[in-house]
């Protein structure tokens, strides 16, 4: 069974990530869709918005596409995806692309999940 999870930012683009997991669950029949955001325990959800609006904002998206909303904060946002991913056996991870200080953590979410596919 194949299960995706689109990976969101702190950016209002979030959106077109989620419409890239919709668009590939099509080609798996059973595939579920789930949309999470981690987000360190000393920051807001979204860039410019307050917890509640960004919850809402991303909540009205993932509702109208029928996937599940994961929201968490965390230390280690890494550890955080990697254990999530394990845990609903994720094949696909739909992440956006990120500026250089990112890439380590996009290289090292890679190396801590080598049997899924990423689309970045």
């Amino acid at each position: 069974m194949e299960n995706i999870m689109v990976c969101v930012t702190q950016q209002k683009t979030s959106k077109d990530l989620i419409h890239k997991g919709v668009e590939l669950q099509k080609h798996y029949e059973d595939a579920s869709l789930y949309v999470i955001h981690v987000v360190n325990e000393k920051d807001n959800l979204l860039y410019n918005l307050s917890d509640g609006e960004a919850l809402d904002y991303l909540f009205k998206i993932t509702k109208d596409i029928g996937a599940d909303l994961v929201v968490k904060r965390s230390k280690n946002v890494v550890s955080t995806l990697v254990a999530f991913a394990k845990d609903k056996k994720i094949s696909h991870i739909i992440m956006g692309n990120s500026n250089d200080e990112s890439s380590k953590f996009e290289k090292n979410f890679k190396n801590l999940l080598p049997s899924v596919q990423f689309e970045i």
